[in-house]
């Protein structure tokens, strides 16, 4: 079995590998048998020499490959016909822009395995770069309020050559005694949890955050129960709000009066409620003045997300008035940080993690045997066609 590790092709590149020299080294002996080799790449973070230095081929085409494996969306024209890749095509929500990817990997009967689509047998995600974004999201978070009020100003977290640096910097932040907010309690939150973590900064329960006052910058955690309830007031259920969230209404605007920073990272269901209402964003009772929305979905759970904010600009301002885009600390807006790649701000860390998490939860099933299905679930085509979980693709994909 042959892996090969593709250069990342689309366009602002991704710096991501799925695999380390040291990694890639280590698969080559746990798994007899199998030879990993990389093309030739000059945007990825871990450099050619690298990879060369640790005993690893690299070639510029990868037609003798078995397997390819990148990050994103690879270009319809590298495509290379019936093969098995491994990337996020950010296609199961029928993305419009990858429509024409879907249908070229159906006519060149090419298996994709979608990271996002590796799951357990309870379809819960096995991989993922959420941790890391996370962490980025939230020092991003940090810095735009920083910068909104002038308190500081450090390093971007893409200026940093590595989480360590990171670190480094948040031991110059002066925070003053702010209150904020993390939604969620998957991966991307706990990543955000560890970086407020590696500040010091206090934990609180959602009471203590409505009901005290504090001399020192706190936070509290909050899962979709503490700001949903039902329509028709029975008990929370956990079930119902997964298979029914059209039969609640949120209840987010009793946190929003003590909230200076928002670190928005639950997932969210079109179907669900969203967080507050642009009515709302205007009430004397909302006192968010920035949001790190790293869930980051477009006029989703939170409606001051207009669009996508780049590394580059990481920063815009959502006016209260207008419910337009304008300048990133303008008096009347709210600062919105909505960076959909955040991992790429710290490329070597996150693709090291992604790597090893790979290594542990998926290659046994790839290169030995697939005893649970999670390859086969984790296909949305193979063969030439729609696998079975995903045939609700035919219209996008015909």
């Amino acid at each position: 079995m042959k892996i090969g590790i593709i250069k990342e092709g689309k366009n602002p590149p991704d710096r991501r590998v799925p695999f380390t020299p040291t990694q890639c080294k280590y698969i080559m002996e746990f798994f007899p048998g199998t030879e990993v080799v990389v093309q030739s790449s000059t945007v990825r973070v871990i450099k050619d020499e690298e990879y060369k230095n640790a005993g690893i081929k690299v070639v510029n085409d990868l037609n003798d490959c078995d397997i390819i494996m990148g990050i994103k969306e690879v270009p319809l024209d590298d495509l290379l016909p019936g093969k098995k890749y491994f990337f996020f095509s950010h296609t199961i929500k029928k993305q419009p822009h990858n429509k024409e990817l879907m249908k070229t990997v159906l006519k060149k009967r090419i298996q994709l395995i979608d990271y996002e689509c590796l799951t357990d047998e309870e379809f819960n995600r096995v991989i993922g770069f959420g941790h890391y974004a996370g962490i980025v999201g939230a020092y991003n978070g940090l810095l735009g309020y920083g910068m909104k009020y002038n308190l500081f100003k450090t390093k971007r977290a893409v200026e940093c050559h590595d989480k360590d640096e990171l670190i480094e910097e948040l031991k110059k932040i002066n925070l003053p005694n702010l209150k904020m907010i993390v939604t969620g309690n998957g991966r991307v939150a706990n990543g955000a949890i560890e970086l407020l973590g590696l500040l010091r900064i206090r934990r609180i329960t959602p009471y203590e955050f409505t009901h005290y006052t504090f001399r020192e910058p706190t936070y509290t955690q909050l899962d979709s129960f503490n700001y949903n309830e039902r329509l028709d007031g029975t008990p929370w259920n956990w079930g119902d709000f997964f298979k029914y969230p059209e039969k609640f209404r949120s209840t987010f605007m009793k946190y929003t009066r003590w909230c200076d920073l928002l670190i928005h990272c639950s997932f969210w269901d079109p179907r669900a409620p969203r967080l507050f209402s642009k009515e709302e964003m205007r009430s004397p009772e909302f006192g968010i003045s920035v949001i790190a929305d790293i869930s980051c979905d477009i006029n989703g759970s939170n409606p001051s997300t207009l669009k996508a904010s780049t590394i580059a600009e990481p920063f815009y301002g959502y006016d209260l008035i207008t419910e337009q885009v304008t300048e990133p600390f303008a008096k009347n807006a709210v600062t919105v940080m909505a960076v959909d790649n955040l991992p790429c701000e710290l490329p070597r860390n996150a693709s090291e993690d992604f790597g090893k998490e790979l290594i542990e939860k998926v290659l046994p099933s790839l290169l030995v045997k697939d005893e649970t299905n999670l390859i086969e679930r984790g296909s949305i085509t193979k063969e030439g066609k729609l696998t079975k979980r995903f045939e609700y693709l035919n219209d996008y994909a015909s």
